[in-house]
């Protein structure tokens, strides 16, 4: 890493901490002090057309920007905050520059070589935070549209992972698949082994 950009604001925020399946994934985004876009806010307040349209305009003009994640083998192994706060680190840490200060979203702090606050509700108030949401909210999405293709019987391509009621009912008939959280309670209640992939499905990398 280079030597601290003075005045270089990295921002990180995190998707995925709730979902019984795939990864956590948190993004860190550097934007140039100047750099204004009012379509950059929290990325729950976007349609997912305007998060991918707002997401490819942050790659293009951010100074610097980066994905962390942690798998689900990861996170049933150290719980969903420890991973979480590695996934943060691993997005700072991929950052092309280093920042002078980095804000993280929520209530905890990586550890980090460099200074930075943990702020509640950064992604409303700090566009880098914001745009460090809508990448890695985009990110994870697309992460669960490849495995909704490798594992359809979830639904993982609409639920994302997360809990409906379509989701718990082919995870109590068909049991887990490999990327299941099986630290997760819904998860850990079934007992059946997983699906195999069926012979047909094309090999996705």
């Amino acid at each position: 890493m280079n030597k601290l950009n003075h005045g270089l604001i990295a921002g990180v925020d995190e998707a995925g901490r709730g979902p019984l399946a795939g990864p956590v994934v948190a993004a860190a985004v550097v934007l140039a002090p100047d750099y204004r876009n009012a379509e950059i806010r929290d990325s729950k307040k976007l349609s997912k057309a305007r998060r991918e349209q707002v997401s490819r305009l942050i790659r293009e003009n951010a100074i610097a920007w980066s994905i962390g994640a942690a798998t689900g083998l990861e996170i049933d192994d150290q719980n969903i905050h420890r991973a979480t706060l590695a996934a943060m680190r691993r997005a700072v840490l991929g950052l092309q520059c280093a920042p002078a200060f980095v804000i993280v979203d929520g209530r905890f702090y990586p550890e980090l070589p460099y200074p930075g606050s943990a702020l509640v509700r950064a992604d409303e108030t700090e566009s880098a935070v914001s745009a460090a949401s809508i990448l890695a909210k985009v990110f994870r999405d697309r992460y669960m549209g490849f495995l909704g293709q490798k594992y359809p019987e979830y639904g993982f391509c609409q639920n994302k992972g997360y809990p409906t009621a379509m989701h718990l009912r082919v995870l109590q008939s068909c049991g887990p698949c490999p990327d299941h959280r099986r630290s997760f309670r819904p998860v850990a209640r079934t007992n059946q082994a997983c699906p195999a992939p069926r012979p047909n499905e094309p090999e996705q990398h």
